[in-house]
């Protein structure tokens, strides 16, 4: 589903990636751990084009990120393909960015009724659907100054979920709970994990990385310096700055 060869990324004379070789197989869950600044977030963003890799080859579901090849040659798409592109693959950011003057239920809708121009009544009824499988289903009518920051976060993944997406993308979804918040959300991604969803995670939730993921990558500078089953990686890491890592975040 995701497959970067040597994915590079420059602002100015910031080499933020240095070089990311992963594969994410359809089905699985990819989690990047690493410090802050390390590149996750960049690479994650990078996915659905909201960055323009500056080197490499990055492609979903078998199709190039943001460009398209002829003779030989890449040719960056227009805007309005590659909104569709990015359509096809949901995001859900560490803020939320649920419209504050929009409800629950209408912040689900708006998606598919704007970008796809689904029928109301049957958007209405799938967003009703995914709300409830959020756990939040008497909360539809509710604003987002209404709902604490894990109800907002459930309601942004079912946002995401609405619009069919083949793949999600998750920055940092619980960084801006408090903990007692945490696994409220924590327990809808392990959901949609076990439901066969193709998930890219980044993240500092040790535990769920080792539990959920199929893989787990460990980004410092710019490059993966470790990568491998979580359970292994992530309880019997081999480079130091893993190790180091570790140490501290647990």
């Amino acid at each position: 589903m995701v497959h970067a060869e040597g994915v590079e990324k420059r602002f100015g004379h910031l080499h933020v990636l240095q070089g990311i070789n992963l594969c994410v197989a359809r089905g699985e869950v990819a989690c990047l751990l690493g410090p802050s600044g390390s590149g996750k977030s960049t690479f994650l963003r990078c996915i659905n084009h909201l960055e323009k890799i500056s080197a490499g080859r990055l492609t979903v579901d078998g199709e190039l990120v943001g460009y398209e090849q002829r003779r030989g040659k890449l040719y960056e798409l227009s805007d309005r393909k590659i909104c569709a592109k990015r359509a096809e693959i949901g995001m859900v950011f560490q803020r939320f960015n649920l419209f504050p003057h929009m409800t629950a239920l209408d912040n689900v809708m708006i998606g598919p009724r704007t970008v796809l121009r689904r029928d109301r009544a049957v958007t209405e009824a799938k967003a009703l659907a995914l709300l409830d499988r959020v756990g939040l289903a008497d909360k539809a009518s509710s604003y987002p100054s209404q709902l604490s920051g894990g109800q907002q976060q459930r309601v942004a993944i079912a946002r995401a979920l609405c619009m069919d997406p083949k793949l999600l993308l998750f920055d940092e979804p619980t960084s801006a709970l408090d903990p007692e918040l945490v696994g409220e959300v924590l327990s809808v991604m392990q959901s949609l994990a076990e439901d066969g969803m193709t998930m890219v995670v980044v993240t500092h939730e040790i535990g769920f990385a080792r539990e959920v993921a199929n893989t787990a990558y460990f980004m410092d500078g710019g490059v993966i310096v470790e990568s491998g089953d979580p359970k292994v990686v992530l309880t019997q890491p081999t480079h130091p700055r893993l190790r180091d890592f570790l140490s501290k975040v647990l």
